[in-house]
């Protein structure tokens, strides 16, 4: 292994929005670090999720594959992780000294997924949490707690549920908060690595999914700001009859105005806690001499609706809970431009390719995600023509495609369908399916639709027309297979 090789630190914050960075021109949010950063790289500003919700999300961002392939296209939990090739074992292969720190969402809790070592935080998972399991055993961050505060701490103890839109401040020292706990560990990292290889690093931040819970600095910071309000599609009465405005944490539903307003501002308070932790840590690395020799990758499994359209949380593939932030940036003097934007459609699954391209290591044959190199240094105009997005909720399965300019969106369980000229309408106001102006374009999309859906278990489509009314499964049957065969 030589020592030129760059090291490499991939970033996942869970549940934070596309439009939530100052760079991407957010008129509220702050990220004065994050968008330091990105003036030395490259924002993705069509950057999505193929499935917006954490575990189908990241089995794309850790093997570099599509939800079809390997095989999660809704939220289950307990379904082992098996994939025998992943970001970090090829990392690992080729010598570099692998590390995760934070959130995997992963199962069982403590499969490595080819890291050589893991420090384990998830936040409050239900499924992992029940009893009587010793939580130290699925968490690394409860024990360290204790340690801090005395026997019997616990990051709930403040009472706020892991979905819910209820707010409050942190309740003990900010240093104790999981947020900070993701950067005091990386900073460990730092001490004890072996300094004659390279490293990769991921940092997978719980925050900002709930519990809305930022340091109280950070939540006043916002709370008296006036925010604007969400805007709210002439569709959105489609939703109505899944209102349940007095769940803490609903999927859709008009909150008050006053406590939609506090959970914005814990919202934003938490990705402004995160971006001056992020600045810690690459504060530090630079203080190791590392920072010049660093792939830095920045990126969201998902966003979060938040009141718009009166809706909440992720699993949709609108722009609030498909689209993504994604920064880039590269050591000094390669080949990532600085300061520079990209508008290619890009997805969760590019984001393996892209770092071992960008280490010099080979892209695995089977890998379907593309290496995002090319399109940055303008070899081609995109990676793709369009991304084919789904996810199981509702009883139904939401599937849509976007090329960036349109979005065409399908309910699986009343054939609904829906068109958006994200050009035109970014906060997807207009839903044009049923203008006879956009025929061509509806029945355009609904074709590759229909390609993209021929031959798949829930018989959506036939190779002619889609199918509404299938039953559908947040897993597809050969995951099932392969899962029971073990």
């Amino acid at each position: 292994m030589l020592a030129a090789q760059p090291n490499v630190v991939l970033i996942c914050v869970d549940q934070w929005r596309g439009d939530c960075l100052g760079s991407a021109g957010h008129p509220i949010v702050s990220t004065p670090y994050l968008d330091q950063l990105s003036l030395g790289g490259v924002r993705f500003t069509r950057a999505y999720t193929a499935t917006p919700s954490c575990i189908p999300a990241r089995a794309s961002l850790y093997t570099g594959l599509s939800p079809r392939t390997h095989g999660r296209v809704g939220y289950q939990d307990g379904v082992p992780w098996d994939y025998p090739v992943t970001v970090a074992s090829e990392f690992t292969r080729h010598g570099y000294q692998t590390e995760a720190i934070g959130k995997l969402h992963v199962y069982p809790e403590r499969s490595q997924i080819g890291f050589q070592h893991v420090v384990l935080h998830d936040g409050y998972l239900h499924f992992a949490r029940s009893r009587p399991r010793n939580h130290a055993l699925i968490d690394d961050y409860l024990p360290w707690l204790q340690q801090q505060v005395g026997i019997g701490a616990d990051y709930f103890d403040h009472g706020l549920n892991c979905n819910s839109y209820v707010t409050r401040p942190w309740d003990k020292a900010e240093h104790l908060h999981p947020t900070n706990f993701i950067v005091t560990k990386a900073i460990e990292f730092l001490h004890r690595r072996d300094p004659r290889k390279p490293f990769f690093l991921y940092l997978g931040f719980h925050r900002p999914h709930p519990p809305l819970d930022p340091p109280a600095w950070a939540f006043e910071h916002y709370a008296s700001l006036p925010l604007p309000l969400p805007p709210v599609g002439d569709w959105a009465h489609l939703f109505a009859p899944y209102y349940t405005p007095r769940n803490p944490a609903l999927l859709a539903g008009e909150l008050p105005p006053h406590q939609l307003q506090r959970a914005r501002a814990a919202y934003y308070g938490l990705i402004t806690h995160i971006d001056h932790q992020i600045n810690r840590f690459w504060e530090t690395l630079t203080e190791f001499g590392e920072a010049n020799n660093t792939v830095l990758c920045f990126v969201s499994d998902h966003g979060d609706m938040l009141g718009d359209h009166h809706l909440f949380r992720k699993s949709l593939g609108y722009e609030g809970s498909a689209h993504v932030p994604f920064l880039l940036r590269g050591p000094r003097n390669s080949a990532i431009p600085a300061g520079a934007t990209c508008d290619a459609v890009v997805e969760l699954r590019d984001v393996m390719p892209t770092l071992l391209d960008c280490a010099g290591l080979p892209i695995p044959d089977h890998i379907e995600g593309m290496s995002l190199l090319p399109v940055i240094r303008g070899d081609v105009e995109r990676v793709r023509p369009y991304l084919h997005g789904e996810h199981t909720v509702l009883g139904q399965s939401f599937q849509w495609i976007t090329d960036g300019h349109w979005k065409y969106v399908w309910f699986s369980g009343s054939g609904r369908e829906q068109l958006f000229d994200l050009k035109t309408d970014p906060n997807e106001l207009h839903d044009l399916a049923q203008d006879p102006r956009h025929r061509n374009e509806v029945e355009a999309w609904r074709a590759c639709l229909i390609r993209e859906l021929v031959g798949r278990e829930e018989g959506f489509a036939d190779g002619v027309q889609l199918l509404p009314g299938q039953q559908v499964m947040p897993v597809l049957q050969h995951l099932r297979e392969a899962t029971r065969a073990r």
